[in-house]
C-alpha cells in the first residue's frame, strides 16, 4: 500500500540505483586535526558494499577488518564517497593500493579511530531520467515543497534485506523460535525487527496526518478509535505532520529527548525546525510516549534484549540544488539529509508517494 503527500501531484521518471546516477557522499561530524596515530582516508568506491571494500583494504595492508573504522555503511550500486581510518603505520603500504572500483582519494593524520555515527549527514547527487517539461515543472513544484515542509523518515527497503524479510528472523528470535549463534547477526536480525515496527508505526501516523488534511479532529478520532478529544489542537497545527498531546520529541538536528505538554508551543517550535517528533525503536530504556501520542504508540511497544531509542520521524531536507538538462531530459538533484536517512524518502515524495 501507498500513502500520497497532500500535493496532488504525480510523477513519472525513471531512477536507476547505479554509480551513474546515484552518489552518496559523507559530510564528517567534525575536522580530523591532521595529527596523531591514526589515518583517515577518504575513499571513493563503486558497486561494492562497504564491507567488500573494507576487506579490500585491509587485506592489501595485511590486517584485520575490525581494526579499521568507519563512520557509516554505504550503498553498493551507487557511487559513494566515504571516510574510514586505520593505523598511520600503514601509510606506506598504502601508497601502492590500487583496485578498479576503489581509490583513495585523500588521507589525513587524526588522533582517534573513526566511529560508527561520527557523521553530520550524507551529501546525495541523483539523476533522474525520462523527465519531459511537464513533469520538470512538476519536480519544482514539489521540490519546493519539500524543502519547505521536509519529508518523513522511514528506514529503507535495504533495512530489511533483498527480499524484504530480515524483520521476520528477527521476531522469531525475540519470540524464542529461532536459535542463532552468531552475536553481530542476531542483533542485526532484532534491528531488522525494530526498524519494521518503527516503519509501521511512522505509517501509522502519516495516515492520521492525511486524515486530518480532509477531516475534522473528531471524524479523525472515530477513524483511529480514539478517545473523544484527543486530537483537539491538531488539525489548525502549520505542519503537514500534526504533533499530538504527550508526543516525544528531540531537539533537531541532534539534542535531547522530552515529551509535548504544551502543544501549540511545540508546533510552533517544530514549524521552525528547532525540534521535531521522534518514534520509537523498541527495546531497553527506550523512552516512551505518553497521553494520546502513547495510545497510537503502544501497538508497536514491544520487550526485546536489545536497547530502545527514538529516531526522528521527519526530517529536514537541506543544501537542495537542481539541473535541468533539456535535451537528454535529465533532472538532476543534490542535497544534504541527516545521517542515517534515506533518499528514498526525498524520492516518493518527488514521485507523490510515501512508503508504507
Amino acid at each position: 500500500m501507498k500513502l500520497i503527500y497532500p500535493l496532488n501531484v504525480k510523477n513519472e521518471f525513471v531512477f536507476n540505483s547505479s554509480a551513474r546516477d546515484f552518489t552518496v557522499e559523507e559530510i564528517p561530524l567534525y575536522e580530523f586535526t591532521g595529527e596523531g596515530e591514526h589515518l583517515v582516508l577518504q575513499v571513493r568506491k563503486k558497486d561494492l558494499t562497504t564491507w567488500e571494500m573494507l576487506d579490500a583494504i585491509s587485506n592489501h595492508v595485511g590486517i584485520r577488518r575490525r581494526d579499521m573504522g568507519y563512520a557509516g555503511l554505504k550503498d553498493k550500486h551507487a557511487m559513494t564517497i566515504q571516510y574510514i581510518s586505520v593505523m598511520a603505520i600503514h601509510e606506506e603500504k598504502l601508497k601502492n593500493f590500487e583496485h578498479e572500483k576503489i581509490k583513495i582519494l585523500s588521507t589525513v593524520r587524526h588522533n582517534n579511530k573513526i566511529r560508527v555515527g561520527h557523521l553530520k549527514g550524507n551529501r546525495f547527487k541523483i539523476r533522474l531520467k525520462k523527465v519531459l517539461g511537464v513533469q520538470k515543472d512538476k519536480l519544482d513544484s514539489v521540490l519546493k515543497w519539500i524543502k519547505k515542509n521536509g519529508v518523513s523518515n522511514y528506514f529503507g527497503n535495504q533495512r530489511f534485506g533483498n527480499d524484504g524479510d530480515n524483520w521476520v528472523d528477527g521476531k522469531k528470535l525475540i519470540e524464542g523460535t529461532l536459535e542463532m549463534r552468531n552475536k553481530k547477526t542476531r542483533e542485526f536480525l532484532m534491528g531488522s525487527y525494530q526498524s519494521y515496527l518503527f516503519n509501521n508505526w511512522l505509517s501509522k501516523r502519516m495516515e492520521l496526518n492525511l486524515l486530518l488534511e480532509k477531516f475534522s479532529e473528531a471524524e479523525t478520532e472515530q477513524v483511529m478509535e480514539l478517545p473523544e478529544g484527543s486530537l483537539k489542537g491538531t488539525k489548525d497545527q502549520p505542519n503537514f505532520f500534526k504533533l499530538v498531546e504527550g508526543d516525544t520529541m528531540m531537539h533537531y538536528p541532534y539534542g535531547r529527548v522530552f515529551n509535548v505538554e504544551d502543544l501549540a508551543e511545540e508546533a510552533r517550535r517544530f514549524e521552525t525546525k528547532d525540534i521535531a517528533p521522534a518514534g520509537l525503536l523498541p527495546g531497553k530504556k527506550a523512552k516512551l510516549s505518553t497521553a494520546t501520542a502513547g495510545l497510537l504508540e503502544a501497538p508497536f511497544v514491544e520487550e526485546m534484549p536489545l536497547n530502545g531509542a527514538r529516531r526522528y520521524a521527519w526530517i529536514q531536507v537541506t543544501e537542495v540544488t537542481k539541473n535541468y538538462v533539456e535535451e537528454k531530459a535529465h533532472y538532476e538533484l543534490s542535497f544534504v539529509l541527516p545521517k542515517g536517512c534515506y533518499a528514498t524518502n526525498v524520492l516518493d515524495v518527488l514521485r507523490g508517494e510515501a512508503l508504507n
